[in-house]
């Protein structure tokens, strides 16, 4: 595995530069994600209006769920692709298409015909559209992961990968916040009728928004100075990742399968299953949500601090635990029928999914740079593909014999595969940068 020899090496301090890179970088990044998550917060309509008249609730609501999934599947796709010419092209490049192929997607699922309107067809072009939305995203979150590493001083990476991850997570804040006004200020009727459509028809506004801002960022010195030097990646950079990098590949697949728990569980599916499970109204849900998320990003960039003053391993270690047991507190409280405790229970477990900002400092120093690009996409859109895209019915299958403990069982579970990633990186010492 790589030592990340080939992030910057200069002591140079972290100046104006990089923080623009990383404001316009994150700005950016939030605004595509908001595309991409916000269909989850409205999975019970979009079940509602997509699907036959009549089909049960939990049924409807397993198919949306499965869209919702689509998008993950097709993200592999997307991200080996895009990293392909990443590491050919230019990270640049990359950055830029993967924003607008999210922003039309997202505009059309507001403007898409409902059940009523075109039968059968609807759910179909309900999941076309999810999953373009998938195949952008594939090449977004690892290309911007890779493109903000390969820009600041290398004392700075772990800062620097949280403080992407961070403006991912507002990215979903902002879906959070619009869902929680919309569900306060309009009557599910009235959500139904067509409200639903306007954070769609916005996100895709977003997009292009993105589109133009990543037009002031500049190719980063990394692959400058490889294609200088001709040191691109000569073989396909994915079959070089799979034949000389597989151990890298494991590592990175392990630590995403926990990030996948925790944002797909905690952050996304939370508000849908606590009103469902235990008849949280659906304001308080997202309102909870919305403080659950504002709190992940300050715990994303508590978590790159952590990586940059005591390294990958310890910063993931303690993160691991403290994400396990405040799921279980989370889950817990409900359980136990302590809904008044739910919104800062959701807060504690969202500070704690900022353990989420400790993975992609991992996989960047992981492969050395002419195949960073592919193989960091590879293991992270793989991993989410199957562990992420499983999520929602599995814990939907699961809380039938489980119980409403499920998702905490669940997420518990990938604490401890973060556990053994954590003390592999401790014994080996593999990520030292």
């Amino acid at each position: 595995m790589s030592t990340g020899d080939a992030l910057p090496q200069s002591q140079r301090p972290f100046d104006r530069r990089d923080a623009k890179t990383l404001g316009l970088s994150a700005l950016g990044g939030a605004l595509e994600f908001y595309d991409f998550v916000v269909f989850v917060f409205f999975a019970k309509t979009l079940g509602v209006l997509f699907f036959p008249p009549g089909t049960e609730p939990w049924l409807a609501q397993l198919q949306v769920y499965g869209i919702f999934a689509a998008g993950y599947v097709a993200r592999p796709l997307g991200g080996i692709v895009m990293a392909h010419f990443g590491d050919r092209l230019g990270r640049k490049r990359m950055f830029t298409l993967s924003v607008f192929m999210m922003s039309v997607p997202t505009l059309l699922i507001g403007l898409l015909p409902t059940h009523a309107q075109v039968g059968v067809l609807a759910p179909l072009l309900l999941l076309a559209m999810r999953l373009v939305q998938g195949i952008a995203v594939g090449g977004e979150v690892p290309g911007a992961w890779v493109f903000v590493a390969e820009h600041v001083p290398r004392r700075r990476v772990g800062i620097a990968c949280a403080t992407l991850t961070a403006g991912l997570t507002a990215g979903i804040l902002i879906g959070s916040l619009l869902a929680a006004w919309i569900n306060a200020n309009y009557t599910p009727d009235e959500v139904q009728a067509g409200v639903w459509r306007v954070p769609f028809v916005l996100g895709g506004v977003f997009g292009f928004v993105a589109v133009w801002l990543r037009r002031w960022l500049e190719e980063t010195p990394v692959f400058v100075e490889m294609r200088e030097r001709k040191q691109l990646a000569r073989k396909l950079p994915v079959k070089q990742v799979l034949g000389e990098h597989r151990p890298a590949v494991v590592l990175s697949m392990l630590a995403s399968w926990q990030l996948t728990a925790a944002i797909v569980v905690i952050v996304l599916l939370t508000p849908t299953l606590v009103q469902t499970s235990f008849g949280i109204d659906a304001a308080i849900a997202f309102r909870g949500n919305s403080l659950a998320t504002l709190a992940l990003i300050a715990g994303c960039l508590v978590a790159g601090w952590a990586v940059d003053r005591f390294g990958v391993g310890r910063a993931l270690l303690a993160g691991s635990l403290g994400l396990g047991l405040s799921a279980y507190a989370l889950y817990g409280a409900l359980v136990s029928g302590n809904h008044d405790q739910f919104v800062a229970w959701y807060a504690l477990a969202g500070f704690c999914c900022g353990v989420t900002g400790v993975t992609p400092a991992l996989m960047v120093v992981a492969f050395p740079p002419e195949v960073r690009f592919t193989g960091l996409s590879f293991s992270y859109n793989v991993a989410y593909a199957v562990f992420g895209g499983l999520t929602p019915p599995m814990i939907a299958w699961l809380s039938t014999s489980w119980g409403a403990m499920a998702p905490a069982h669940y997420v518990a579970f990938t604490c401890l595969v973060g556990v053994g990633v954590a003390v592999f990186v401790l014994m080996k010492r593999p990520l030292q940068y």
